[in-house]
């Protein structure tokens, strides 16, 4: 029996693929669970338009990604820190501080795309990576400042 996947079935193929399944398999497992239905020339049709539409989705998305990383990239982020009498911080700077700051100047970037690869401990300044969606990289600079301490 042909079906068409509706998910990616481990051993058998990838969503939207047309696969030839054992009769019992299709009917009971596949079908039955929601992975597949029959390959009929409507379903087969109607596949064909949500190709369409998954790659126009997907085209967006790089679109989307290639300018966010072109904006974003050589971009500084300043994070003032609470500091000691030697210049020792108090806290690291971590991926989800650095997101943070992004998203206050308006950028929306996850923690886990900031390639740090251990907290920051130190002032100064660190070249960072952003990796995004489509194998595309940012680099931005982390500037770790002294925080202004406010006159009483």
């Amino acid at each position: 029996m042909k079906v068409i996947l509706l998910q990616d079935v481990e051993k058998l193929g990838k969503k939207f693929d047309v696969k030839e399944a054992k009769d019992g398999y299709a009917r009971n497992f596949l079908i039955a669970k929601g992975l597949a239905k029959p390959a009929t020339k409507e379903a087969l049709e109607w596949m064909a338009i949500q190709k369409e539409i998954l790659e126009k989705k997907a085209e967006e998305d790089l679109k989307k990604a290639q300018v966010l990383a072109s904006i974003i990239d050589s971009r500084e982020v300043i994070i003032p820190v609470k500091v000691g009498e030697k210049d020792q911080i108090f806290e690291s700077i971590n991926a989800q501080k650095i997101a943070e700051k992004l998203k206050e100047a308006g950028f929306d970037v996850k923690k886990s795309q900031i390639m740090l690869g251990e907290p920051i401990k130190d002032l100064g300044e660190y070249p960072i990576k952003i990796k995004f969606e489509h194998n595309l990289e940012a680099e931005i600079r982390v500037i770790v400042t002294r925080e202004k301490e406010e006159e009483i």
